[in-house]
């Protein structure tokens, strides 16, 4: 839809101008029609950018004209569509129009033919800023959400020798916990679960070559699990083999020791 101000002195001229716009194909909105500059003036300065989309305005009016206002309005909408409305050809006017920086000139009586371009063209740029800001909050939502994800990677691999509680990790970063999880498995292709494990056996894997003295269960603790038999199964698992046999650089395939 497209929001339409209409600002001249003539009535018969206003009420062409709506007549004509209701009978075209495009979505158009005559939000306010008025007599003078003051008044069209007095309604706009209480709107919002999003609730006009074109002022069409005389430059001859009583109590304000037409280039005051358009002074006004710019300073409370700067990027506003503006058309200037005028019964008088002289190329002055249209001059001063250009200076005022409006993005047509239209001449009494009304060409549709020129109208329907005015406002076609006021529909596509608003087409195109919608498209614009949809694309800025969806690379904003998106951009939110890698911080979100690389959030939570850097308290695991900070955190990953403590208890791990979902709950409290959403909690810190802000966000539900089951959005978390399936936004963490989108975003990185595993879960959360398992990206602490492998941080955890990464780091035992460490502890084991760097301090062999150490024992299977301090090892366990000191990566998180108090159970130092399910620590081993685990460790197994993801390295195909024991913490012990790791320890004694027992070699195993490469494909093997990747993961």
């Amino acid at each position: 839809m497209i929001n339409v101000m209409i600002a001249d002195d003539e009535e018969v001229i206003r009420r062409g101008l709506e007549k004509i716009t209701s009978r075209m194909e495009l979505d158009v909105h005559v939000i306010g029609s008025y007599g003078n500059g003051l008044e069209a003036w007095e309604h706009i300065e209480k709107l919002s950018r999003d609730e006009m989309d074109l002022l069409i305005t005389d430059i001859k009016m009583p109590r304000m004209d037409g280039f005051m206002l358009i002074e006004q309005v710019r300073g409370h909408m700067e990027d506003i569509p503006i058309a200037v409305l005028s019964g008088f050809s002289e190329f002055e006017y249209a001059r001063r129009a250009i200076r005022h920086g409006v993005m047509d000139y239209l001449l009494k009586p009304i060409d549709k033919t020129q109208l329907y371009e005015l406002l076609k063209r006021v529909e596509d740029a608003k087409k195109k800023n919608v498209k614009e800001q949809e694309e800025m909050f969806s690379q904003a939502a998106d951009g939110g959400e890698h911080y979100v994800v690389e959030q939570t990677k850097s308290i695991l691999e900070r955190e990953y020798d403590q208890n791990f509680e979902l709950e409290r990790l959403a909690e810190i970063v802000g966000m539900n916990a089951s959005y978390l999880s399936r936004l963490f498995k989108i975003k990185t292709g595993q879960t959360i679960t398992d990206y602490l494990i492998r941080i955890r056996i990464t780091k035992a894997k460490e502890l084991l070559m760097e301090h062999p003295d150490l024992k299977n269960y301090e090892i366990a603790d000191k990566v998180g699990y108090s159970d130092p038999v399910y620590f081993n199964k685990l460790f197994k698992k993801m390295c195909g083999m024991t913490p012990k046999d790791y320890k004694s650089g027992c070699k195993l395939p490469k494909m093997q020791r990747e993961f």
